[in-house]
């Protein structure tokens, strides 16, 4: 077919089939506008070249598809051209024109998915290049050939239904893609299914690809998963073809009821105790393993009226567990008969069959063991008096041995009593006090004591059981109030001050404790001409004078009085200040002396205390005196009254030399040879004199005052030590002695002092941190922690 006959037909066909809302291109008069036709008119001159269509695939190359012509020059005078894609632009060289003819032509194969047309502009010149023809437009329209199969969008479709589906129901859906011309019956894709694997149980939509279920009988424990072959083939199933699968997964309903393997079991369970296995019971379900549908789920039916058993399932096995939950007692019971059935915890499907083995038997067997004795009652709550003397009853705690078919014999003891206040009979259980329980008890809680008490059988191995014994310690009234504080003061006129306030406190516990009653001393009747007292509140009363009464101090008797059952009362006494007052109700300045007796010290009573300190320093100080002076003397005779070796007496280590090394500080020979000493008239018991001191004699000593308060005992030590250090006749305060060696005899006797030590545990050494830190040691050391 030659170009002209291919421009004519496409202008036949654009005649014949006008595009719609594209406008009808105006048919040529002539295949060739260059030449003239026989007409009247003159010819138009035509310069538009309708659509080509060529194949795509063409293989017989370069193919001819058309030839352009202006008329406007004679043959071989005009210069043809076309440019754009597939000319010069990207795909280059898939078209070509023969400049001098026009004849334009294919040299490579399309591809309409690639390509599925190309627009040209086709150009006119003369041979001096100058533009004869407007540029026109050249279409080329790649016709599409059935060149592509058709593709699955993915290799592996799935889908799930329900076992025992009713048919027409939707699994999934399969699709596939083709790259043809969609307009063409190369793209027109039909679904069918090759292969199922049995019976044609599934269907697919030749169109949209839908798979359904087609009939009855799809059961997941006889196949649980279908696999199906797909296949897609375009050109309305008669051309080209692809593969795919379908995998399809039955879902499980619970169609099928759990069975027990057998119709009885046997079993063994201890007596006396709880929370243990006695045994499992097995069963069967043909239903997915792990899901509601195959999950069992028990029930005790008979024989367990008492709820002493109980069955929970294995999750991994789906057993029955048979648990005790209550201790089983084998002397009231020896055997348990249980009827029990199993069934899944989803329900059963209506339309599936009952079970056969439903329920079954389970005979527990009640083994007999050595149990602990039990306390009739526990914990035990009793109550007793405080102070209840020693030997007093408290309670009978006893218990019971459930082993009657094995006699056994009980014995009791303390397992918890912190004070150790009670003692039990260790046959009976009786508890009685063994002494007094003090009220400032620590284990006394909220009034309450607890005491722990076995019970112990003599079996083999022996059993025990605790028992709690809760006493409650009744309070006693044995305490009487007393006044807080026993001193006050107030104006001496009844018109001034608001009285003095008194309250009073017991150590007694509610309801032996307030309300208070105050009354003045019913033995002193001129107290209530003069004072009057009225009750302010529970704990609390106010005093005042009737009249005026002379300022000073006035000892009043009072008799208080608690609520308790039998009341507790006391006469105490109360020593009240009067003072003048101002128009504020308060004591003048000049009442300063009189309010100090409100302690309870008067103003003579403190003369006479303070001019006895003074009398007692003044002996001390003349005592001091004289055992100064005669020290020396004293020494002296007591060294020539021993005819013994001195080295076992106690040395006085107050004066420190050197040691037996340093034979210039100390003569070591008064204390080795005290005899020889004396025969040759050496002077016993003066001490040699210093030669560090700057004089060869002693230095007098000072007469100093002792101290007259705790405060000036530190600056007395002070002192003495610094004069000790600066006198010449005694060694050097910081020569170190030999304590090892104290001679091997002694005509002394025991220091009572050293002894006297035992009896003072209740010396208080506290008051020595108030003579300065040289003391402060002692003080830790003796005095209280």
């Amino acid at each position: 077919m030659d170009a002209a006959l291919l421009l004519a037909l496409g202008l036949l066909a654009q005649s014949l089939c006008p595009s719609a809302g594209v406008p009808r291109l105006r048919q040529p008069r002539t295949l060739y506008p260059w030449r003239r036709a026989p007409t009247l008119g003159r010819v138009r001159r035509a310069w538009v070249i309708p659509p080509i269509s060529v194949s795509e695939n063409h293989k017989r190359l370069p193919f001819p598809l058309v030839q352009i012509k202006s008329d406007k020059q004679q043959l071989g005078s005009v210069i043809y051209s076309i440019q754009g894609p597939g000319v010069d632009e990207e795909p280059r060289g898939v078209f070509s024109i023969d400049k001098f003819t026009g004849k334009v032509s294919l040299n490579a194969m399309l591809d309409r998915e690639k390509t599925d047309r190309f627009r040209l502009r086709a150009f006119a010149l003369d041979l001096g290049g100058s533009t004869l023809e407007e540029p026109t437009d050249l279409e080329i329209v790649v016709v599409d050939q059935n060149d592509n199969r058709p593709v699955f969008r993915q290799e592996v479709f799935t889908g799930r239904v329900l076992e025992g589906a009713v048919p027409g129901t939707y699994v999934t859906r399969a699709e596939a893609t083709d790259a043809d011309d969609p307009e063409t019956d190369n793209a027109a894709l039909r679904y069918s299914i090759l292969e199922q694997g049995g019976p044609q149980l599934f269907s697919i939509d030749p169109l949209t690809g839908e798979i359904r279920t087609v009939q009855v009988g799809l059961d997941r424990e006889v196949v649980a998963v279908y696999n199906l072959t797909l296949q897609v083939a375009d050109m309305s199933g008669d051309g080209l073809t692809a593969t795919a699968s379908a995998i399809i997964t039955l879902e499980d309903i619970n169609d099928n009821a759990p069975e027990f393997t057998g119709d009885q079991f046997f079993m063994e369970a201890a007596e006396a105790v709880s929370g243990v296995d006695v045994g499992r019971l097995e069963v069967e379900d043909r239903d997915l393993p792990g899901s509601p549908n195959w999950a069992a789920r028990f029930t005790i039916l008979e024989g367990d009226p008492d709820g002493q058993f109980t069955i929970r399932t294995d999750p991994r096995t789906n057993e029955g567990v048979l648990s005790v939950v209550k201790p089983l007692d084998y002397e009231s019971r020896e055997r348990y008969d249980l009827k029990v059935a199993v069934q899944n915890e989803a329900p059963l499907q209506a339309a599936a069959p009952r079970a056969e083995r439903g329920q079954a038997r389970v005979s527990v067997q009640v083994r007999d063991v050595n149990e602990a004795p039990v306390f009739q009652e526990n914990p035990l709550r009793t109550s007793l008096a405080e102070g209840a003397a020693p030997g007093t009853p408290v309670a009978t705690f006893s218990a019971r041995d459930p082993d009657t078919q094995q006699p056994q014999r009980l014995s009791y003891s303390k397992d918890y009593d912190p004070e150790d206040w009670l003692q039990v009979d260790g046959a009976t259980g009786q508890v009685q006090t063994q002494r007094v329980l003090s009220p400032a008890s620590p284990f006394l809680k909220d009034g309450w004591y607890r005491a722990i008490i076995l019970a112990r059988d003599d079996a083999f191995p022996p059993s025990t059981a605790t028992g709690t014994l809760s006493i409650e310690i009744l309070e006693v009234n044995d305490h009487a109030p007393e006044l807080s504080p026993p001193w006050g003061s107030l104006c001496s006129t009844p018109d001034r001050g608001s009285g003095l306030l008194l309250g009073a406190t017991d150590e007694d516990l509610p309801p032996h404790g307030a309300p208070f009653h105050f009354q003045l001393s019913p033995r002193v009747p001129e107290l209530a001409r003069n004072w009057s007292l009225s009750q302010v509140n529970v704990s609390h009363a106010r005093l005042r004078p009737r009249l005026r009464v002379p300022e000073g101090l006035h000892r009043l008797s009072l008799l208080l009085q608690d609520s308790g059952q039998p009341p507790q009362q006391r006469e105490q006494p109360l020593n009240v200040t009067v003072c003048r007052c101002g128009q504020d109700g308060a004591c003048l300045p000049g009442a300063a002396a009189l309010r100090a007796g409100g302690a309870g010290i008067s103003l003579g009573a403190l003369v006479i205390m303070l001019a006895s300190v003074i009398l007692l320093l003044l002996l001390a100080l003349l005592v001091a005196l004289l055992a100064r002076f005669r020290q020396q003397s004293w020494d002296k005779r007591l060294l020539h009254g021993l005819q013994d070796d001195l080295r076992d007496n106690i040395l006085n280590y107050d004066e420190q030399g050197g040691g037996e090394e340093d034979q210039d500080a100390y003569d070591m020979d008064q204390l080795r040879h005290p005899a020889e000493l004396a025969a040759l008239g050496a002077p016993l018991g003066r001490p040699p004199l210093r030669r560090d001191a700057p004089f060869g004699r002693a230095r007098p000593q000072v007469i100093r005052a002792l101290p007259t308060s705790p405060a000036d005992i530190a600056d007395f030590i002070n002192d003495g030590l610094e004069a000790a250090d600066s006198d010449p006749s005694v060694p050097p305060y910081d020569t170190a002695l030999i304590y090892d060696y104290e001679g091997d005899g002694s005509v002394a006797g025991t220091l009572s002092s050293i002894l006297s030590s035992l009896d003072d545990e209740d010396q208080d050494y506290s008051c020595l941190r108030e003579w300065g830190p040289r003391f402060s040691r002692l003080a830790d050391l003796y005095g209280p922690p």
